[in-house]
């Protein structure tokens, strides 16, 4: 996805997770407390609690609240049993979407969501329908104001990065899964802390939207990412 559009898109999500951030913790304590349940309670031995530890921090949860949240699940919290279920579909004028839940009952799950994808002129497809044009990849902006070209590439590419664009005023970094701690602990250092980062599925082809459709999309996608059981949503537009 083009550096530009993907920037823009997530500045206005941030914008609207900023506006209920109640809903947002909530998603971040059943994350933390699923990873804990299945890996441990420590992150520096459980990569799955540690991404999750991390989105909480970037949504600026309290530290108390992530505690507990570690301590429920690695104490294999008596409440609901969730699991990570994903979910494939077309969304208007035919783009690609992958949804990651973590639902309770997937029975309640599946037929909100159908009604959700047929009342855009989508369709929830079947699995693996659309997960081919997707690629999971490290992924971290740092804002254009901190640093020039130059130091970010010295610092990400020596500690392996595997790509630098300009997204419209900040810095858009790649990586594989596996080197992206490594970077960001690099950037850190750096005094380079990233404005976002994270594990996201990237899409492998692009479609362009504009006007009525573009705007029609982003309803969509924010309507999906409004929905109790829905942790992440990925979309191939731009």
């Amino acid at each position: 996805m083009a550096g530009h559009s993907k920037w823009a898109n997530i500045k206005h999500r941030k914008a609207r997770q900023d506006a209920k951030r109640s809903k947002i913790w909530s998603k971040c304590s059943r994350a933390i407390i699923v990873a804990a349940k299945h890996g441990g309670g420590d992150p520096d031995q459980n990569l799955t609690l540690r991404y999750a530890v991390d989105e909480a921090k970037a949504a600026n949860m309290p530290k108390d609240t992530i505690a507990k949240a570690i301590e429920k699940g690695a104490g294999g919290s008596d409440g609901d049993d969730y699991e990570e279920v994903v979910y494939e579909g077309y969304g208007p004028a035919g783009v690609a979407v992958y949804v990651e839940t973590l639902t309770d009952n997937r029975n309640r799950t599946v037929p909100e969501l159908r009604k959700m994808f047929e009342k855009c002129g989508g369709n929830l497809a079947s699995a693996g329908s659309v997960a081919f044009t997707f690629e999971r990849k490290g992924e971290l902006f740092v804002d254009g104001a901190k640093a020039d070209e130059e130091k970010i590439m010295d610092v990400v590419l020596e500690a392996g990065a595997e790509d630098v664009e300009d997204a419209d005023g900040a810095w858009r970094i790649t990586t594989a899964v596996e080197d992206f701690h490594r970077v960001r602990a690099a950037l850190e250092a750096a005094g380079l802390t990233p404005d976002q980062a994270g594990l996201p599925m990237l899409p492998l082809n692009v479609v362009e939207l504009d006007g009525e459709q573009a705007e029609k999309t982003e309803r969509f996608l924010d309507e999906l990412d409004d929905h109790d059981d829905v942790q992440k949503v990925y979309a191939n537009n731009a």
